[in-house]
């Protein structure tokens, strides 16, 4: 059911070491960073620096540290929302926001913050933003997403005008102080501290939820099981540009195990505090522990009618829904004694459950988000079922024994302290578990989608599916459903998800199109036999956003023109004249829509060249296309992809007439050749065989001649296929464990999938290419750049360009890559 993928751990140093920190914290984002924290220590000065570590799951080495500033322990990380930014807070009341520089994953910096002074900060979250997308798991064979991923009513927790969410924070503190933090736009930072209840008392645990309704409530334990766990609503405001806080006490709850009398003083400390959700603020998770064994405690609270004396009730019936209601704590199910809980981590996928769900819950109990994670000072981990606590998946670590083997276990006792998690996150979609050791080592950890039950193929496919459509729909990063792919699967989880889309309206499948692009490319990636068609996934995403911004430089040349835009127009045109002249379909259109600056035509140069060599390598590879698959072969089945070509060799035609300069260069054999009509004619004819998807032809024998003859008329181009990735996910396929180590890129070679990528990479010395701007850097580039962290994809950092249409493309990639990956800062010395 889990499996370890890879561990990183950091060099030993004779000088300076990382040890944990204690307490030990790591959150994990929705784009697949994870930020943890570990003391850096100097043995010369005796001194502590508190560090936070920013690490991409797909390249873990590439660790970015950066000293917090922080003067004590930091106590809590919370990223946010959209996974761009992190709250880091200390035992010295001190909140730090981090921001991505540059929009680049190894690259922060602290911006605004907040203070409560000498009070360290228990429980800390960002205020939440007001959208829930909830999972109905029982539906995920249903075929519209609208029924899969539904949109939950849910109130910010404080709205600008116009009803925009509000930023900001709030954290709790070990004296019961609540203090909220607002971002305003223009930048500046409103913080207000106020105190949970008149009397104010210690606070050792507290966690953060919030309501349907936009209020907070907030969950406080003064560690001992002997003293109730006290619940507040909060509720935030702006008044005369002031924050306001009003707190309110809610029902408390004493835990079970406290009312038994056999267990009364058995587990004397309340260890773990958390709300099942941060958006379930009726469901609260306990844990109480002693020095060698816990037991856990789910609650939920309900609203419960009153019972009313019978004389009342012949004085005023109680008819319907007058009855007087209050809520109460009630306990939902509870563990037997286990061995002692080291961290808690909550599975973060938002699905519809409440407590009359729990027979529903056990019969989809398969479903990996349904399970939350428990780590034990064995070494062990063990997933339950997150409302019934039932045990749903284990992993044994290296240092924890299998309970059959009980000798093992008493010599285990006596051989020093075990290796075990202190803190964990499990990822968004619950297929992965990260956990940090008490040496400070980082273990990734595979959970199966079927919780390691026997399911049939289809059904953990299913699982993958319905996650990956997720991520489809809320654009949150998926490296951890690919952990899980096998090669043999790619190919049907390609076709499922294709058929997935395609059922889904026209404008839905607008929206996504050029994601599920991205997904498909990276599923391709994981199999020798799709390798190929991950160069063209990644040329239809180019040919997309080309098409994309060149159309939007046309402006209609009157104002009050229809509801078209020119693109639209050149569209229609283009689909309903046939005529495989270039000219004849150019005469259709109204040029003077076309026109553009001179600087704007030849700045836009590198682009039009490359839609010429695209379309020119093409056609010349019709006639191969029986033999073994290479680069480009989906598109001449791809009529949709080829209309777009066809219409761009139009726009591109009619620029050149305003300056020839802008014109695609190809090198041919006659002077006299026109090699625009040339290719407009073979494309058409092409694009005549596969325009209506459901009634494709093959190509004449007058076409496969025509473009066989090509490389004798034109010189064909050698077209830059994206670099290969040197991430870690297609070296973790055999379930080989992978041993890393923090700032050190490992040599990991004779991979097989990355072999069958050797004729699409350029070999080292080669000059290399900037693959969006199509600019040749050089074998040995002198331009800092950056790389994406999933496709590889190489750009250049800062911008050469002037000309606003340059930087209008360029700015379409500032904060992603064309695949939907996030940037990293590369070395100058890249290879």
């Amino acid at each position: 059911a889990m499996d370890l993928a890879y561990v990183c751990e950091w060099e030993k140093r004779p000088k300076s070491n990382h040890c944990p920190s204690v307490p030990l914290v790591c959150a994990w984002s929705c784009r697949n960073l994870i930020a943890f924290t570990t003391d850096l220590k100097n043995e010369e000065e005796k001194d502590l620096t508190h560090m936070v570590h920013i690490i991409d799951t797909e390249h873990p080495w590439d660790v970015y540290s950066v000293n917090s500033g922080h003067a004590e322990v930091i106590t809590c990380l919370e990223w946010d929302q959209s996974g761009s930014r992190l709250l880091s807070a200390d035992a010295d009341g001190r909140i730090k926001c981090w921001s991505m520089t540059d929009h680049l994953a190894n690259s922060w910096e602290n911006t605004v913050g907040s203070m409560v002074e000498g009070d360290p900060v228990v429980a800390l979250s960002w205020l939440h933003n007001g959208v829930k997308l909830a999972l109905h798991v029982e539906k995920s064979g249903a075929s519209n997403f609208g029924e899969k991923f539904s949109r939950v009513k849910f109130s910010p927790s404080l709205t600008l005008f116009g009803g925009k969410p509000m930023e900001g924070w709030i954290a709790v503190t070990i004296s019961g102080l609540v203090t909220v933090s607002l971002l305003k736009p223009n930048g500046q930072v409103l913080t207000s501290t106020e105190s949970l209840c008149r009397l104010r008392c210690r606070v050792a645990l507290a966690d953060v939820a919030f309501t349907g309704g936009g209020n907070i409530v907030v969950a406080t334990s003064d560690g001992s099981s002997t003293s109730p766990v006290q619940f507040y609503k909060v509720c935030v405001s702006v008044v005369n540009e002031k924050c306001k806080i009003d707190t309110e006490i809610l029902p408390s709850l004493f835990m079970r195990c406290t009312t038994d009398p056999a267990r009364k003083d058995k587990y004397p400390a309340i260890t773990h505090l958390k709300f099942l959700a941060r958006d379930m603020s009726e469901q609260v998770l306990l844990c109480a522990s002693n020095q060698n064994s816990s037991i856990v405690e789910c609650w939920s609270l309900r609203k419960e009618g009153l019972p009313v004396n019978n004389i009342f009730q012949q004085i005023s019936p109680v008819v319907g829904d007058k009855q007087p209601m209050i809520l109460k704590w009630r306990i939902l199910s509870a563990t037997n004694d286990l061995d002692r809980v080291s961290a808690v981590a909550l599975p973060k996928l938002p699905i519809s459950l409440t407590n009359t769900d729990l027979k529903v819950a056990n019969d989809t109990k398969f479903f990996p988000g349904l399970g939350l994670a428990l780590a034990f000072h064995d070494g062990s981990v063990h997933i339950v079922h997150r409302l019934s606590l039932q045990m749903m998946a284990v992993f044994y670590g290296s240092s924890s024994q299998r309970p059959v083997d009980e000798q093992a276990i008493k010599r285990q006792r006596t051989a020093g302290p075990l290796v075990h998690f202190k803190a964990m996150q499990l990822s968004w979609t619950s297929l992965a578990l990260a956990g940090i050791d008490s040496h400070g080592k980082l273990s990734m950890l595979r959970i199966s989608p079927s919780m390691g039950h026997v399911l049939d193929m289809n059904m953990s496919l299913r699982h993958l599916l319905f996650l990956l459509e997720y991520c489809m729909v809320t654009g949150y990063d998926w490296w951890d459903i690919l952990l899980h792919v096998q090669p043999n699967m790619v190919q049907n989880l390609v076709e499922k998800l294709h058929e997935e889309y395609m059922r889904q309206n026209a404008a839905l499948q607008q929206v996504l199109s050029t994601r599920i692009v991205a997904m498909k490319a990276s599923l391709c990636k994981l199999s020798s036999s799709t390798i190929a068609r991950v160069c063209d996934y990644h040329a239809k995403l180019f040919l997309i956003a080309i098409s994309c911004t060149l159309k939007s430089l046309l402006r209609p040349h009157v104002l009050n023109t229809p509801d078209k835009s020119p693109g639209d127009r050149l569209t229609e045109i283009c689909s309903k004249i046939t005529d495989i002249d270039i000219d004849k379909v150019m005469i259709n259109l109204k040029t003077e829509e076309f026109v553009l600056e001179m600087n704007t035509l030849q700045s836009l140069q590198q682009l039009i060249q490359w839609v010429g060599d695209f379309v020119l390598y093409l056609l010349a590879s019709l006639p191969n296309q029986g033999s073994p698959v290479r680069p480009g072969h989906s598109f001449l089945r791809d009529g949709a992809s080829l209309g777009m070509f066809r219409e761009l060799m139009v726009v591109i035609r009619i620029w050149g007439l305003l300056k020839p300069s802008c014109l695609p260069v190809y090198t041919a054999t006659s002077d006299t050749q026109d090699s625009m009509s040339l290719l407009f004619r073979l494309l058409t004819k092409l694009w005549l065989c596969c325009r209506e998807e459901n009634h494709i032809t093959e190509p004449d024998d007058t076409l496969i001649d025509e473009c066989c003859l090509l490389p004798s008329q034109l010189l064909i181009p050698n077209i830059d296929w994206l670099p290969i990735n040197d991430g870690i996910i297609s070296k973790l396929q055999n379930k080989q464990l992978v041993r890393l180590q923090f700032g050190k890129a490992p040599g990991l070679v004779g991979h097989t999938v990355s072999s069958q990528f050797d004729a699409f990479v350029r070999a080292p010395g080669q000059p290399k290419i900037d693959h969006l701007r199509r600019l040749h850097l050089g074998a040995y580039p002198t331009e800092e750049c950056k790389s994406c962290t999933r496709c590889g994809c190489v750009t250049m950092l800062k911008s050469p360009n002037k000309v606003t249409a340059v930087k209008q493309w360029e700015q379409r990639w500032i904060k992603n890559c064309l695949c939907g990956g996030l940037w990293r800062r590369m070395p100058l010395s890249y290879s």
